[in-house]
């Protein structure tokens, strides 16, 4: 079965059918939409992008969660300046609080020593993930939003067959070679039957201090042409700015003016919401 693509429709296999992948809903957890952040390959601006928009929906009065599922390298806890390690009792776990309330549940959070490189194989990573989502009581949240791990191989996967995710933000960069890569994402989400919300272009422009003019360092943007071509919704294009990537470094993403990615966080506001019953337990 090592070609299953885990969609049964026509499948002629002997395999149990149903079967459910998904691992078990959260306890004491109401989630009304779980929103996956993937790109082709690393390096795009994921997690950044990922924060942009919860840390936007937290101002705007939304209650909102970080999964932090890229376990072998995770960077939410650091932008948002959450250093208190997680807690729980012996079956839940309970996640870390931004400074505006951002629920964040990250390896870095149970690390004694952040700078630890995690060396697991793919299968303890996926069961990682499956903890991070089912052991953690998350409350009540309107969006709960998985940072993936960057490309389309085994962790990736585990995500989308375990965690009942509603739809997915693709990431890329200018670079000629993102249709290719955004393609990769693509075919991923339409394999595992995952909605693609749209695509958002990261690193598309930099303004000039002075004139405010825009200026592309990595080439033209290639935005609307790489969504036409794979028929998915081009939200938004993103610029560089120094000042923003300081204030990361300083875990103080939630001083950024985000109001300039509203058009990305619309999209997600107005994506359908779940049949809230799979995901409640009490």
């Amino acid at each position: 079965m090592s070609d299953c693509n885990h969609n049964c429709d026509g499948c002629t296999a002997s395999c149990d059918k149903n079967k459910s992948l998904l691992a078990k809903a959260p306890k004491d957890s109401n989630i009304k939409k779980i929103i996956g952040v993937v790109s082709g390959k690393g390096g795009v601006g994921k997690s950044m992008v990922t924060s942009l928009i919860a840390t936007e929906l937290a101002k705007e009065g939304y209650k909102v969660g970080i999964l932090d599922s890229d376990i072998t390298g995770p960077s939410i806890p650091k932008a948002f300046g959450v250093t208190e390690s997680i807690h729980g009792t012996e079956d839940t776990m309970y996640p870390s609080k931004s400074s505006l309330g951002i629920e964040v549940m990250s390896i870095n959070l149970i690390l004694q020593d952040p700078s630890t490189p995690v060396l697991w194989r793919g299968p303890v990573i996926g069961g990682a993930i499956k903890q991070f989502y089912s052991d953690t009581c998350w409350g009540d949240l309107d969006y709960l939003f998985v940072d993936m791990p960057p490309g389309t191989g085994d962790v990736a996967l585990t995500v989308f067959q375990s965690i009942p995710v509603d739809g997915v933000i693709i990431v890329s960069t200018p670079q000629d070679l993102v249709k290719m890569i955004v393609g990769k994402a693509v075919n991923m989400c339409n394999q595992m039957n995952i909605k693609i919300i749209g695509l958002v272009e990261n690193m598309s422009y930099m303004e000039c201090p002075c004139c405010k003019e825009k200026v592309y360092p990595f080439g033209d943007s290639k935005l609307e042409e790489v969504a036409f071509h794979y028929d998915i919704l081009p939200l938004q294009a993103l610029p560089i700015n120094p000042n923003y990537a300081k204030l990361v470094d300083d875990g103080k993403i939630e001083a950024i003016d985000t109001s300039f990615i509203k058009d990305t966080v619309e999209a997600v506001k107005k994506f359908g919401v779940k049949h809230l019953d799979r995901n409640i337990v009490k």
